[in-house]
């Protein structure tokens, strides 16, 4: 009897060992530490230089054959220059029916990753399969030629697809946060690393469900991110890599795929984020939180961005059955308060992936039916494209006075931005693959799209 006790007792305490080594490893996996590249390195084995020593990591900068574009036009971010996904660029559209040629298309890693441009070149985080490495593309507008790579090794595993970040890029630099929440900031014209923090690592932050999602922004010569963790937010200096501040997490909220939104209101600027227990405005001036509500929150996984409809008005929405809600910020004794205006079920308008556009006093989206729908600022349908015109998961980007919208299967229709009326003016199938749910962006007349494993610029101007 003591001896069947004895290997019991054995027996459970490797098994323990074992889940511990288990959880150790898969710890050291997410957790990468970044450091800069070590000159003269590249295209050396990483094994000479301790890039598969899990403790530190170096990347490869690879110089190609591209040459920026001349063609004018910026999209520098998710969500474009006014983070609106308004493009304000004056073209003349194609023709009804003309289609778009396609001027490049591109093999990308499987994913949603959407690309940002600036100055003539299309900059989107890609991750390369064959060799484990998280991988930032700087690429011709022109042609799509590659101009040059910054890549580090990371093991992802397929999950949906891998990178749906989009880089935050400005004259001088250019910020990506990759699938494990590695972020790096990197010279926007040569490539070099200037710094790079694992948010894991760092900042306690959990990866979230298939992979992160959300896109840096950069905001007065600071990028602005939400590890969750130990800090809600940071603020980092782009120039040093230097932490400005840090919002406090006391509530222990943790990352989602949602994006941040900078907003003023009441003689303050603040940026809002979606995080995993509510919502929160956090002081651009020193990372304080300014109000914070417990209100909206969505048990599988919070993706869309808030939308700022003015007058201090939020508009929040998400899939799984969460619906959407309209938050009213109001100053009291010296305070913001958020209120709650109205929801609305999911039936009536949810949006499981995508931001909705705000124009012209108007809430235009895709709800979980499939329907394009157009609300107005107290929540009352419009319209909605009936049940003959679905348009599933896919993106949505304005400009001009059209929608552009894709479905799951690469179908891209043109709607006029009517209130009054659903108006399809066409409907064109620009790629052959699937799961085309990638951020569109549009620059110097061109729309960027991608599917599971294509990207593909296309001529909107029907110049060609």
């Amino acid at each position: 009897m003591r001896a069947a006790q004895v290997n019991k007792v054995i027996i459970a305490a490797m098994g323990a060992a074992a889940l511990i080594s288990l959880c150790l490893w898969i710890r050291a996996d997410s957790a990468l530490v970044l450091t800069r590249r070590v000159p003269g390195m590249d295209g050396q084995d990483p094994a000479l230089h301790g890039a598969n020593d899990r403790g530190s990591l170096d990347g490869v900068l690879s110089m190609s054959e591209g040459v920026p574009s001349d063609l004018p036009g910026h999209w520098p971010c998710f969500r474009g220059s006014n983070l609106d996904n308004i493009s304000t660029e004056r073209f003349t559209p194609a023709g009804k029916g003309q289609g778009f040629p396609c001027c490049w298309s591109i093999d990308v890693g499987e994913g949603h990753a959407g690309a940002a441009v600036h100055s003539g070149r299309v900059y989107v985080l890609d991750y390369d399969r064959e060799n484990e490495a998280d991988a930032l593309r700087c690429l011709s507008l022109d042609d799509g030629h590659e101009i040059w790579r910054y890549s580090y090794h990371v093991k992802i595993k397929r999950n949906h697809g891998m990178s749906r970040t989009v880089p935050a890029v400005n004259s001088e630099f250019v910020v990506a946060l990759g699938p494990k929440c590695h972020v790096t900031c990197l010279d926007s014209l040569s490539g070099e690393l200037i710094w790079a923090i694992d948010l894991v690592r760092e900042f306690g932050a959990t990866v979230p469900p298939w992979y992160a999602g959300q896109c840096p922004i950069i905001d007065g010569g600071r990028v602005i991110l939400a590890p969750g963790g130990s800090a809600l937010m940071i603020a980092v200096d782009c120039g040093t890599g230097e932490i400005a501040w840090q919002a406090p997490n006391n509530s222990g909220w943790k990352m989602t795929h949602s994006s941040i939104l900078p907003m003023e209101f009441s003689n303050r600027r603040f940026y809002v984020y979606c995080g995993s227990r509510g919502v929160a405005g956090v002081s651009a001036e020193d990372g304080s939180i300014l109000w914070k509500t417990d209100e909206w929150r969505i048990r599988m996984a919070t993706v869309p961005t808030p939308v700022d409809v003015g007058k201090g008005r939020i508009f929040l929405c998400g899939g799984y059955g969460s619906g959407s809600m309209m938050l009213q910020l109001e100053e009291k004794q010296g305070r913001i308060e958020p209120r709650i205006l109205f929801r609305l079920g999911p039936e009536r308008f949810g949006s499981a992936q995508h931001t909705p556009i705000f124009y012209q006093d108007h809430i235009y989206g895709v709800r979980p039916d499939g329907q394009l729908v157009c609300l107005d600022l107290d929540g009352n349908e419009k319209w909605s494209s009936s049940s003959a015109y679905k348009f599933g998961l896919g993106p949505y980007i304005m400009a001009g006075s059209m929608i552009y919208v894709m479905n799951d299967s690469c179908l891209l229709s043109r709607v006029e931005a009517d209130p009054q009326a659903f108006d399809l003016v066409d409907r064109t199938s620009v790629l052959k693959g699937h799961d085309s749910w990638g951020p569109m962006a549009f620059a110097g007349g061109r729309l960027i799209v991608r599917d599971l494993t294509r990207m593909s610029c296309l001529d909107m101007t029907g110049k060609r």
